[in-house]
């Protein structure tokens, strides 16, 4: 595999950058940065720029993505506590407090995770895989594979792996080319054939086509999703960087519904 480590991670960063409107050094930076969040055509498809405030962190320093009406609030918020408290509770409440007086909540809190190429291989498993390609997505947006596919965005689906015990598809994982660059993986696989080392399969297998086709993959998890983060890991992924996004309340309320 001709890429390395530093390639993929420099990618990602500069992917970022577009997403927060900053320069991808910015993520290297020993102090804390904020920058004006601004609507951009090469930003990931699933993001709705401008967002009021979006912190992302490489580990190194945290660059705050924000509105400008909320500079004051975000640079005390990020200054005052170390950046990995200001991902979590309880500092993340100060914040959410804040932000509220002005009808917006803390919505997401992700992470972010990438191939570690010196770990990433074909992991192999019991059942038949099979590749599949955008026409063959047609008859599949349903709810058991709707962390694979993604009914609104069906343009961005690019590229699966399916699993078959005989004719029965019972695993997919699938990638939708959210930017230029990146393109993002998800993963299902039908309850009954669960812990039998499908998704991994799965994963390993998409990530490394997806780098044949010269995009780099990447892999979001909620920090409290377990399953998705051992499958993360397991496929040779490792964690890289970390987001938490405001919404207008109203949104985080829908959601809630």
């Amino acid at each position: 595999m001709n890429i390395k480590n530093k390639e993929i991670l420099h990618t990602a960063m500069k992917q970022s950058a577009i997403d927060a409107n900053c320069n991808a050094a910015d993520f290297y930076a020993e102090k804390n940065i904020i920058v004006e969040s601004v609507i951009n055509e090469n930003a990931r498809k699933y993001l709705n720029l401008p967002l009021p405030c979006n912190l992302i962190s490489y580990g190194n320093n945290i660059v705050a993505s924000i509105q400008e009406e909320y500079r004051e609030i975000v640079t005390s918020y990020i200054n005052k506590y170390p950046i990995e408290h200001c991902f979590e509770t309880p500092n993340m409440h100060v914040l959410n407090d804040e932000l509220q007086k002005y009808g917006l909540r803390i919505c997401f809190m992700a992470e972010y995770f990438l191939p570690d190429v010196n770990c990433l291989k074909e992991l192999k498993c019991d059942y038949e895989l099979k590749i599949l390609h955008k026409k063959d997505f047609a008859d599949l947006y349903k709810p058991e594979w709707g962390n694979a596919l993604c009914e609104k965005r069906q343009e961005l689906d690019v590229l699966g792996v399916a699993a078959y015990d005989g004719d029965k598809m019972i695993g997919l994982a699938a990638c939708s080319a959210d930017c230029d660059s990146m393109w993002q993986i998800g993963v299902d696989v039908l309850p009954e054939y669960r812990r039998k080392g499908i998704a991994s399969a799965l994963t390993s297998k998409l990530a490394l086509e997806i780098l044949k086709e010269g995009k780099v993959p990447f892999y979001c998890a909620a920090w409290s999703n377990l399953k998705s983060v051992r499958n993360a890991i397991k496929s040779g992924f490792r964690p890289a960087w970390i987001e938490l996004t405001a919404k207008d309340a109203s949104e985080v309320d829908e959601m809630n519904l």
